[in-house]
């Protein structure tokens, strides 16, 4: 079992937010047709909340949301439960997942084609300070880790800029140095 757990991916949007309340018969639509591997249980629609975390599907294994927070939208997945592998691993899976519910909102037809999300642009972080306290030593490992995944996905002209304070969970920003469609980045995550 890696050291590295709870990994969260959030792609941003390429588009200014929409109004988010189709995502809500969108993800109930999705827990009806039993979307993806993971185990869906319930929406919540906390768009009331400012720079919040907009709506989210709550799956047993992760959270999906279209999250606002740092008044930026984007796809987020937030892994709840442990990864078997490396720390690669649990880094690649939460990134393809985030990319998998993009491709589908992009496609959902109540968003009407508004809803575009950009590949080369996500924040990766840990959501655990127990197991990835925000400190020198982490941020070194954690970058030392997203750095082959980082690259493949975007390039490797890519940027890593370490977010947040000590305060904060530990994350990056990954950006990458062209444009890129959620397919593409999805297609060079697999391969």
């Amino acid at each position: 079992m890696s050291w590295l757990q709870h990994v969260n991916v959030k792609v941003y949007a390429r588009t200014a937010a929409p109004d988010l309340t189709p995502a809500i018969d969108i993800f109930h639509r999705w827990i009806q047709s039993e979307y993806g591997d993971h185990l869906l249980l319930d929406v919540a629609d906390y768009r009331h909340v400012p720079a919040g975390p907009g709506v989210i599907l709550v799956a047993h294994e992760a959270i999906y949301g279209l999250d606002e927070a740092g008044h930026q939208l984007g796809m987020l997945y937030n892994r709840r439960t442990r990864v078997a592998g490396e720390a690669a691993d649990a880094i690649g899976l939460s990134w393809r997942e985030a990319l998998a519910a993009c491709a589908q909102l992009e496609k959902e037809p109540e968003f009407g084609g508004e809803l575009q999300f950009d590949g080369a642009v996500a924040e990766v972080f840990v959501n655990d300070r127990r197991l990835a306290p925000n400190d020198e030593a982490t941020a070194e490992r954690l970058r030392a880790e997203l750095q082959p995944i980082a690259e493949q996905v975007l390039g490797s002209g890519c940027e890593l800029r370490r977010l947040g304070e000590q305060r904060d969970r530990i994350g990056f920003l990954c950006r990458g140095g062209q444009e890129l469609s959620v397919a593409d980045a999805q297609s060079r995550l697999s391969g």
